[in-house]
Parts: C-alpha cells; structure tokens; sequence
C-alpha cells in the first residue's frame, strides 16, 4: 500500500507540474494574426508592438495584451444638408474606407474605440463635404459622380486623422440627392435644358435639310438647262442636215424632179382623207400632169 500511495503522489505531482506548465505557457505565448496588431503592455503602457502574424512571447502575469483591427473597415455616416456654391441645398449619403496604421496613437488619442474613432471620422469627412461642396456649383457635383467628386473630398481631408492614427482610403457618396422643395425646381429646369438641347438638334436638322434641298435644285436645274441645250444643239443640226438634203436635192435636176414628184403624192393623199375622193385640178398643174400621164 505504500508503494502505491507514493505512485499516487508522484502522479499528482506530475498532474500539478503540467498545469503549472500549461497556465504559464498561455499566459507566456503571444498569436498574433494577420487582421490584428498585438500590443504588449506592462504596467498601462505600450511596451512592445506586434504588426507581424505568428508566436511571439511575454512575460507572463507581468505583461498584457491589446488586440487592434488591422484590417479595412467600412463606417456608414448619417445623411446631411450641404449648401452648394450656387445656393441649392442637397442631401449627402456617404461612407468611408479607413484602416488604422498608427495602433499608439488610435489607443492614447481614441482608447482603441471604434465607436469614438466613427464619430471623429463623421465630423472631419462631413466638414470635408461642406467645405468642397459649397465651392462647387449643383450641376458639376452631379457630373463629378465619376470620381472626381470623391478625390475632391478626401484631398481636403489631407492629414487629419493622423493624429488618431487613422488613415483614410476613400470616401464614397451612396446617395447625393434633393430635399423634397428643391426637386420639382430642379426637374424643371433639367427638362427645360433636354428641351433646348432638342431644339438645337431639329435646329440643324433643319439647316442640313435646306442645304440638301438647295443644293438638290440647283442639281436639278443644271441638267436641265444642259439637256435643253444639248436638244436645241441637236435640233439645230437635224435642221442643217435637212437643209442640206434639200440643197443637194435642188442642185440636181433629176433629184429635184423626183424630190417634186414625192411632194405632189404626198399633197394628193391629204387632199383625198374623208369620204369625199373627189378633186378638182387645173389641167396646168404638176399633179394633174402626174395623173394623166403625160408628166415623161
């Protein structure tokens, strides 16, 4: 019985040592994690700074660890009013992309407070807004929605929150709308300018529509004037040919007669149309000597 009784102790003993061991091994080893920065403090100050993921040590009981967000976040800011250079009044909806790159100083100057660190960024991003929006007219704040709008804005922030360690990415605009009074002022004048923008296309339209017309007529007028003088140009050497023929005709006897002879048939079968085929000739006349016969 004694034997076994002093295996008991030594195995309590053991028990005793390894519990020892684990519960200074926890409170010894430090993880660190990518999305995290680990600081050491000793006392209530910061001694050491931990910024890479892995195991680290500390010396237990006599040092504690903070764990800060290391990674992007994302903070809603509430709605606001902005007055823009030209006095029209629009309502802002935006957030902000920040990252703490200081952990001492998001600590002294924020208690590692996200909540604190939320409102100070909501107050220097919307003094950032105002200011930047009440120098820019209502009409290139809405063109600028392309990221201009948003550079202008976090190009005034500069280094604000570097003191707070605080370093912010972007600041994005959800929604960038009209109070209820200003909208149906500003839908009209949108349709106004739609209408004149309108105006000013059926404008030229109709400008290149009397262009194309003018110079259509004038194309028009143009080949006619030629083809009538290519007609006349064409009429007049029919006629100088048929001139001609008949010159030729009258210079020959032979020609001539027979030119005399075709001529006297032709006035006879238009002088026998109708019903009547009856005529009356004098017996001296070239058609009547055709007709008896004693034309040789």
């Amino acid at each position: 019985m004694k034997v076994f009784g002093r295996y008991i102790s030594v195995f309590l003993k053991f028990l005793v040592a390894a519990a020892v061991l684990i519960f200074l091994g926890a409170n010894t080893i430090v993880t660190t994690t990518a999305r995290e920065y680990k600081l050491i403090t000793q006392f209530g100050e910061v001694v050491r700074i931990i910024d890479t993921p892995g195991p680290s040590l500390k010396i237990p009981f006599l040092q504690g660890t903070l764990s800060i967000p290391k990674y992007k976040m994302i903070s809603d800011l509430y709605p606001s009013d902005v007055t823009t250079k030209d006095k029209k009044v629009m309502t802002v909806d935006s957030f902000v992309i920040w990252e703490i790159n200081e952990p001492l100083k998001y600590l002294s100057s924020l208690n590692a407070s996200k909540e604190n660190a939320e409102v100070r960024l909501g107050n220097v991003v919307y003094n950032s807004i105002k200011t930047v929006m009440s120098a820019t007219d209502q009409q290139d704040i809405i063109s600028g929605r392309n990221g201009e709008l948003a550079s202008a804005i976090k190009d005034n922030i500069g280094g604000a929150m570097d003191s707070y360690g605080i370093n912010i990415l972007s600041v994005e605009t959800k929604k960038l709308d009209l109070p209820d009074s200003n909208k149906e002022a500003v839908y009209q004048r949108m349709i106004s300018e739609r209408n004149n923008i309108a105006a000013g296309y059926k404008a030229d339209g109709e400008y290149q529509s009397n262009l194309i017309k003018n110079e259509t007529d004038r194309t028009v007028k143009e080949t006619i004037a030629r083809a009538e003088a290519e007609a006349e140009q064409i009429k007049a050497e029919g006629e100088a040919q048929y001139m001609q023929i008949l010159s030729d005709a009258y210079n020959d006897q032979s020609k001539a007669d027979f030119y005399n002879y075709v001529r006297s048939l032709d006035a006879l079968k238009l002088s026998l149309k109708g019903s009547d085929k009856t005529i009356i000739l004098d017996g001296d006349s070239e058609l009547a000597r055709i007709l008896s016969g004693s034309e040789q």
